[in-house]
């Protein structure tokens, strides 16, 4: 089960932050399909499909500025 819904990298939220969310099109008809934190590197990691292949896309580091938002709806 993946509980990150949505992620925003950059130390202003409202106006400079790239934000990624489960179930965005992204990067010429993929979808944003997970969005996991890693504990072995502490990073978080976003990974997309089309069809049904699954890729590896974005990795950041937790030392970044980064805003994370859960799915609630367990």
């Amino acid at each position: 089960m993946n509980l990150i819904r949505k992620i925003s990298i950059g130390s202003d939220y409202k106006n400079d932050a790239m934000h990624y969310s489960v179930g965005q099109q992204v990067y010429g008809g993929h979808e944003i399909s997970a969005i996991l934190f890693e504990d072995e590197d502490a990073s978080y990691n976003i990974y997309i499909k089309k069809n049904s292949e699954v890729l590896p896309w974005k990795k950041f580091n937790s030392n970044m500025a980064i805003s994370v938002e859960y799915d609630l709806e367990y």
